[in-house]
């Protein structure tokens, strides 16, 4: 049995064992970013930045076929980057003259601050910002979105729709994979314990690490046969890991909030559409499953096609199936 005047003594040994461990834990935890890879090295020496407000964007800009006055913008997914559209970069500069991408504030090699108020507004003026420093603010534009980015595009569709001036001519519209209606919308666990955290969220994002993120966040969401490598996994966790991103997961994540709070506008915008609009889909999807979200969007959207890739392919089709995409999105642009 301990003696009365022991325990005194012994409950402050562990104040001091805790105290001790505390700055311990947190040096663990802080793990240094891991060195870019020679392939998204060069993504980043070939890119730009812009500022916005005072913040660094990153984006990439290429010129392709000579005398075309197409335009392409490419609008990323959550959690990555513009890095996802690499595997098709080449074929849409065969197609269009100008191919463009950005990676949203708090994504890739753009700032992350923090604390800071993400939003999918900001982000749509982030697009119109970007294209006005590059001259295009007056030019039709086709937009080629996926994930996170459908809903960017489904705001700047809202905005195009307002006829403001200023905004963005948008010319077609193809949409890939993304969380369009929240009611067809299926977070992973990992999405929604981060997103919903509270007090927690800080201790959570600083344990978020590659073992966490290449076991829990990326392989649930891609094909059985279309797995990323070790190599492309890395890839992916570095453009999080730039700039500490990993620390503002959470705060990134309650677009999923926006979503439902403002899904009368930005369905309402898809809705109405006038434009071209294209939909390609990765049928094994956990997070839009088919075919529940199918039947809704084309209940929704009756006068958008639709590319639907082979079974196995899932919520990166543009990564699984470079090629299945490219060709989807070349027979929607040679259509009209």
């Amino acid at each position: 049995m301990v003696r009365r005047d022991r325990l005194p003594r012994m409950r402050e040994w562990w104040v001091h064992v805790g105290l001790l461990a505390i700055p311990l834990l947190a040096a663990y935890l802080y793990i240094p970013p891991p060195k870019l890879s020679p392939a998204l090295h060069s993504w980043k020496l070939s890119g730009k930045y812009f500022t916005y407000k005072g913040l660094r964007i990153f984006y990439q800009d290429s010129f392709g076929v000579v005398g075309s006055p197409e335009i392409v913008v490419l609008l990323h997914g959550f959690p990555t980057s513009s890095y996802d559209w690499y595997k098709i970069w080449e074929g849409l500069t065969h197609r269009f003259h100008r191919v463009i991408a950005l990676d949203f504030l708090g994504f890739g090699f753009s700032d992350k601050p923090r604390p800071h108020h993400y939003s999918i507004f900001e982000q749509a003026s982030i697009v119109e910002a970007l294209l006005q420093h590059l001259g295009l603010q007056n030019r039709r534009v086709n937009l080629l979105s996926h994930d996170y980015g459908d809903i960017v595009a489904q705001e700047l569709l809202y905005r195009f729709k307002q006829n403001r001036s200023g905004r963005l001519t948008i010319k077609s519209l193809c949409l890939s994979n993304g969380g369009i209606f929240p009611e067809t919308h299926h977070p992973l666990l990992l999405h929604k314990i981060l997103k919903d955290g509270g007090l927690l969220s800080p201790i959570l994002t600083r344990m978020l690490n590659f073992f966490v993120f290449s076991r829990g966040l990326v392989p649930p969401v891609f094909g059985p046969y279309t797995r990323p490598s070790e190599n492309e996994l890395w890839d992916m966790w570095a453009t999080i890991r730039h700039n500490d991103g990993n620390l503002i997961v959470d705060s990134l994540l309650q677009y999923i909030n926006q979503r439902k709070k403002f899904r009368r506008r930005w369905v309402g915008a898809l809705a109405s559409v006038t434009i071209p609009i294209h939909f390609i889909y990765g049928p094994f999807d956990p997070v839009h499953p088919y075919p529940e979200f199918l039947e809704l969007y084309r209940k929704t959207l009756p006068r958008s096609t639709v590319s639907i890739l082979d079974d196995h392919i899932s919520h990166y089709p543009q990564l699984e199936d470079p090629m299945g995409f490219l060709n989807a999105y070349m027979g929607f642009i040679n259509s009209f």
